[in-house]
């Protein structure tokens, strides 16, 4: 197995940590990671962008004016796309923009963007990070311990302390185990993990 420092919220080495060869030293394919990235994203797509077509405008369906005879161009009912209040021709209906990824390759992106940051020393290992009190300050200042921004934490359990200390700080997110996923981890250049969560991460991806 593979060996992982592990530190406290002061930045020192505490001890080494085996991990999980197959999780965090597989080989990575970058087009197995982009489609699940694109997955994820097509997914969070409202798809909620919605047009009236010509059925759905409220208007006469009374032919405007007689079709030969006047010496203006022939026209039908009020709701044509070509008049001004008429309805649109093919624009957006609402829609599901979702399309199904296979659960194993979702599992084995994960593991190729974990394996990715701990073979570019971008994750980081700590035995614990609970906060005494709600406060900004102090959660920044471990973040300068470790010299982090742009982070990714990923906690075992809620805590209220560290979840409002860390909420207005745009470079940090916080997840906890099980809702780890693959864009989360590619959009932040650092990995960190409360070492609980990262054996839960390790039961559910060794399967």
């Amino acid at each position: 197995m593979a060996l992982i420092d592990v530190y406290n919220l002061k930045g020192e080495k505490i001890l080494e940590r085996d991990i999980r060869d197959e999780i965090f030293t597989v080989s990575i394919r970058e087009d197995i990671l982009h489609q699940v990235a694109r997955g994820q994203l097509a997914g969070s797509r409202s798809g909620s962008a919605s047009t009236k077509n010509r059925s759905e405008i409220r208007a006469s369906s009374r032919k405007l004016w007689r079709q030969k005879g006047t010496g203006r161009a022939r026209v039908g009912a009020a709701s044509s796309p070509l008049r001004r209040g008429g309805g649109v021709a093919f624009g957006p209906m609402p829609r599901d923009y979702s399309f199904k990824i296979n659960k194993k390759v979702r599992k084995a992106a994960l593991r190729m963007a974990l394996a990715d940051k701990f073979k570019t020393g971008q994750l980081i290992v700590v035995d614990d990070f609970h906060l005494e009190e709600l406060k900004t300050k102090k959660f920044l200042e471990i973040l300068e311990n470790f010299d982090l921004d742009n982070v990714l934490i990923v906690t075992e359990k809620p805590d209220e302390n560290l979840e409002k200390s860390s909420r207005n700080i745009k470079s940090v997110k916080l997840l906890r185990a099980e809702g780890l996923n693959v864009y989360d981890i590619l959009s932040h250049k650092y990995l960190l993990f409360v070492e609980p969560a990262l054996g839960i991460v390790e039961e559910a991806l060794g399967k």
